[in-house]
């Protein structure tokens, strides 16, 4: 199933339902404070870091297995995450999303948070959205704040705080 984009303008009842559609074939873009956090977990980042290479950029994304596409970290027998208290931003924004433009959404409008205008959305075809007994309610200011951080810091991202990161670790665990 892939992101169907419904507009997200007050609090939606959510709770994962490990249905495991999140975990598997999607590009999980991280930023180094992600891949840090991963790996003060002890994770190695040789272990679940890979690149891919748009335009002139090059981005690191989640590793995933090669034999369902899942994420090296998700958990195929329980549909769980092994790192849920590290997970990269972008998992703590799905299922929802937020944008700088408007994609044409019938219902959709701009939110204005902290002198930003944004779209966001959410993925109707994602069974815990609406789901019975929720867990809890999100909020679109909660996504929107989740949204500014990724961007900020996915714009920090780049091979040279890689390599700063990668040597910092390495001088962390030799202590």
């Amino acid at each position: 199933m892939r992101f169907k984009p419904k507009p997200f303008t007050e609090p939606v009842p959510f709770k994962c339902l490990y249905c495991l559609d999140c975990c598997r074939g999607r590009h999980v873009y991280l930023t180094l404070k992600d891949i840090e956090r991963i790996a003060r977990k002890g994770h190695d980042p040789q272990d679940f870091v890979t690149f891919s290479v748009e335009g002139n950029q090059i981005r690191f994304v989640l590793a995933v297995r090669e034999w369902d596409l899942g994420c090296v970290f998700h958990d195929p027998e329980t549909g769980k995450c092994k790192i849920h208290d590290a997970n990269p931003i972008i998992c703590r924004i799905y299922p929802f999303m937020v944008s700088r433009k408007p994609l044409g959404v019938e219902g959709e409008k701009p939110f204005e948070y902290k002198g930003q205008t944004l779209w966001l959305y959410y993925d109707e075809s994602c069974p815990g959205i609406n789901a019975e007994e929720p867990e809890t309610a999100i909020d679109p200011e909660e996504i929107a704040e989740l949204g500014l951080e990724f961007e900020r810091e996915f714009e920090r991202t780049d091979m040279e705080g890689f390599v700063e990161l990668i040597e910092r670790l390495e001088i962390t665990e030799t202590k």
